[in-house]
């Protein structure tokens, strides 16, 4: 989670796309349109391994844009695939 939080604030597409489970990732992320994001600080909440293959992570991440402080909550779930844990999808908890 900590190295998908960094490669937002880098715009690392490359490693964003790479870190997704082929059967949920998107097409495409257009960071470069986002370019007024100034990301802030994650916490993470919790981690859970749900079974040997299979986990998530609870986190926040803090972010601004055009001054205007935002915070995205969310639990990520997460599968071990030939050896890389790869992102499937999360829900976003309500403010």
């Amino acid at each position: 989670m900590r190295s998908r939080y960094t490669a937002y604030t880098l715009g690392r597409e490359d490693y964003l796309m790479a870190t997704w489970h082929p059967a949920h990732r998107p097409d495409a992320l257009n960071l470069a349109d986002d370019g007024a994001t100034k990301w802030l600080g994650l916490e993470i909440k919790t981690c859970r391994c749900v079974d040997a293959s299979h986990a998530t992570v609870e986190f926040v991440a803090r972010y601004k844009i055009g001054g205007r402080a935002h915070r995205l909550h969310e639990t990520s779930r997460f599968v071990l695939l030939d050896g890389r844990w790869l992102y499937t999808d999360g829900d976003i908890h309500p403010k």
